[in-house]
């Protein structure tokens, strides 16, 4: 039977973002937060790298804007950039307050001090990668995870799904203010009703869309499509970044080479040894991600080939095996060794550039709705992710939420009498082949044709091919109870779609978008925003 919550907040999304938020809420409030499988299942946990913050006294918030402004193409929101970078300092004590583990460097042999260490990745023209080895999201998750468990005002639900947002709007109710969701307990098979006063997508991007992800499973875009479907503009989604470094091996699924790789020596070569990437950009291998997936993805077409390398054998092996544990062990498990070898790599999709539209508070067009996170589109990336930006999104834009949501509670009511999810006219489904063979298509015309590389014809092909797997999804919706695979495959299809219109009405190439129809820049640059059909209702 299915169960009625409720909550002051509910946090759909338990990486990086949704615990932030959830910690920098006061233990008075009444929190819950949705895992739609483990709790570590999210793209947090998986992130290598480190987060990108000023932290060093010969690096400036001037810096640090610069570079990011550069990144992306010219198309960030500066406002956007600005406010990031100025709270990226207390955002990274308040880790360091929870307990992270960042990696430390001796900093004064005689005294025996000790600082943190910060290494450099692709476009940042200092060092301010500040990390724990090469497993920084792990660390980060782990010490948040911890400290939310601790907390007796916080429930962490895991196998949780959600299905649809509930809102006035779709309750034939005045206002649209955003009053809970529907969520399948996987455990039960039962969709439940959560009402809340405030609801928060921290839910992740839209990777999986793709054949080809350094992403977890997770990964379909369900934040963006639940708040497109209650009224909610998306900006920008024709920008997916594609991480450069994937380790390309049969048995290897979405592992990543973390940029760091490159940020501490690592070189890209071909299979007879020569490096490339110098033909391409004078940044050579520290170039953006666009450039260097552009390169890699017009190096393996131009020759025939399955991969190319990347190799940081030239380094002592101590130094690797300190920096890179993670790395060199996964490596090993697949007969690599780095120390004395270069690494097969392959480009992959890795980050969803756009998203919900939100303001600095995260708030999205709908009351009571906020997206945080990599679900959200603040504009601080503009046309491409500069590196390591992203988790400090997520740090300070949750931060950010958490004190506007305080700042609205006393003036909201608690929802009542929300109606229980109405499965009397569904039946179970017989054919869920049906929901593999979509899925399969789906990704693979996303991959052959909204991919690195573009063009009209490509992305009216796959705009045919999207409407038809969304009418096939809808009739399937209508008929049959809900599953994780339908309600994900249902998200994903909204998502591709959102892109290919994005796609499609970009004339230009920008950044992460490039189409060889349209391979100059346009004078000025401008966001693409879609607008649902109910966005005026």
């Amino acid at each position: 039977m299915s169960q009625h919550h409720q909550y002051d907040v509910l946090v759909i999304g338990s990486g990086a973002a949704g615990l932030t938020l959830a910690l920098n809420l006061p233990e008075s409030l009444r929190i819950g937060v949705l895992s739609k499988g483990d709790l570590a299942n999210g793209s947090t946990y998986w992130a290598q790298g480190g987060v990108a913050a000023v932290l060093d006294d010969t690096d400036t918030v001037e810096s640090h804007v610069a570079d990011t402004l550069i990144a992306g193409g010219g198309l960030c929101n500066e406002e956007a950039v600005r406010f990031t970078v100025e709270h990226s300092r207390e955002a990274i004590q308040w880790l360091i307050e929870q307990g992270v583990p960042f990696t430390r460097e001796e900093a004064d042999r005689e005294s025996g001090s000790f600082e943190y260490h910060l290494t450099r990745e692709g476009g940042h023209s200092h060092r301010r990668i500040i990390h724990a080895a090469d497993a920084t999201g792990a660390a980060i998750f782990n010490t948040l995870l911890a400290r939310t468990q601790k907390r007796s005002n916080i429930d962490l639900l895991h196998q949780r799904v959600a299905v649809d947002l509930i809102t006035e709007r779709k309750l034939g109710l005045p206002g649209k203010r955003c009053l809970g969701a529907y969520v399948l307990d996987r455990s039960t098979g039962e969709v439940d009703t959560f009402q809340a006063k405030f609801v928060v997508l921290a839910t992740g991007g839209a990777a999986k869309v793709y054949l080809y992800t350094s992403n977890p499973d997770g990964a379909c875009g369900d934040g963006i499509a639940m708040a497109w479907r209650a009224g909610c503009r998306v900006g920008n989604l024709e920008f997916n970044q594609f991480h450069p470094t994937c380790l390309y091996h049969p048995q290897a699924k979405s592992f990543l080479i973390t940029e760091a790789l490159r940020g501490e020596g690592a070189l890209l070569k071909l299979p007879n040894g020569e490096r490339f990437m110098p033909r391409f950009d004078e940044r050579a291998e520290l170039a953006p991600r666009d450039i260097v997936a552009r390169a890699i993805d017009h190096e393996m077409k131009r020759l025939g080939i399955d991969c190319v390398y990347l190799d940081i054998s030239h380094k002592p092996a101590e130094f690797i095996k300190a920096h890179f544990p993670t790395v060199h062990e996964r490596c090993l498990q697949f007969g690599i060794d780095i120390l004395r070898e270069p690494i097969p790599v392959v480009p992959a999709a890795h980050y969803t550039c756009g998203g919900v539209v939100v303001d600095g508070a995260g708030r999205t067009d709908i009351p009571g709705l906020y997206a945080i996170g990599e679900t959200s589109f603040t504009g601080l990336h503009g046309a491409n992710r500069m590196a390591s930006n992203s988790l400090l999104e997520c740090f300070v834009y949750a931060r950010s939420a958490a004190r506007d949501i305080l700042r609205e509670l006393p003036e909201i009511d608690g929802p009542t009498n929300l109606p229980q999810w109405d499965a009397s006219q569904v039946t179970n489904s017989d054919e869920d082949v049906i929901i593999a063979h979509n899925w399969d298509e789906l990704r693979r015309f996303m991959w052959d044709y909204v991919g690195i590389v573009r063009t009209d014809k490509r992305l009216t092909r796959a705009q045919h091919r999207v409407r038809l797997l969304l009418d096939e999804i809808d009739e399937f919706y209508s008929n049959y109870k809900v599953s994780r695979d339908l309600i994900e495959l249902r998200n994903l299809a909204t998502v591709a779609d959102l892109m290919i219109r994005s796609a499609m009405q970009r004339k230009e190439s920008r950044g992460l978008h490039y189409t060889l129809d349209y391979p100059d820049l346009l004078p000025e640059a401008l966001d693409t925003i879609l607008a649902p059909p109910t966005y005026r209702d």
